[in-house]
């Protein structure tokens, strides 16, 4: 029984890390230089929160943090491509997620998030 209980545990553990980093379906991953080029065209969105955005953004973002991001979707516009980025790519990842599930067509993020990120940022 005690055995069971274990495998059961550790299932459970592999599935939750797989859902963690497994590839969103439709979130195109940036570098930075990809990021840089292509979010010119769209609305760059950073998912952390207020305090961290104050501490530096890239310049144009609009703050909506990932705790925030579901009751205001309302925010960002359907028909624009949307760019997100967060400290280290994780909770860019998971907003990516609900854009797409939430019918959102062109998203995407910068993978490694502001760790990958080479250029200035605004304070």
């Amino acid at each position: 029984m005690e055995l069971s209980v274990y495998a059961i545990v550790i299932l459970l553990a592999a599935w939750l890390a797989y859902r963690q980093f497994a590839p969103v379906k439709g979130l195109r991953n940036l570098n930075a230089g990809q990021f840089r080029e292509e979010s010119r065209r769209g609305l760059v969105v950073d998912v952390r929160e207020a305090h961290e955005f104050r501490q530096g953004h890239l310049e144009g973002a609009v703050n909506i943090p990932l705790s925030q991001l579901k009751s205001r979707l309302s925010e960002i516009p359907r028909d624009r491509p949307v760019f997100l980025y967060c400290r280290s790519g994780m909770r860019s990842r998971q907003a990516g997620r609900l854009l797409r599930k939430s019918g959102f067509r062109d998203v995407a993020h910068l993978a490694g998030g502001l760790a990958a990120w080479n250029g200035p940022l605004v304070k």
